[in-house]
């Protein structure tokens, strides 16, 4: 019974309060969207920096023949 009564006050101190509310909404909206643009942030580079290795391999090639 007593824990009944803790955990209905903890529901109402944290899902009731408006700020609570906001940060956790904004963490769910906004988190994904950070991992999402870090990983192809990460794999943009990659791809440039294999880009540029071509590149230069090109214009300077290690076999003289």
């Amino acid at each position: 019974m007593n824990t009944e009564i803790m955990l209905d006050n903890l529901l109402k101190m944290t899902i009731y309060n408006p700020i609570f509310a906001f940060v956790t909404i904004g963490i769910v909206w906004f988190l994904p969207g950070i991992i999402i643009r870090r990983i192809a942030k990460r794999k943009y580079l990659t791809s440039q920096k294999e880009k540029q290795e071509e590149a230069i391999a090109k214009l300077y090639p290690k076999d003289k023949k």
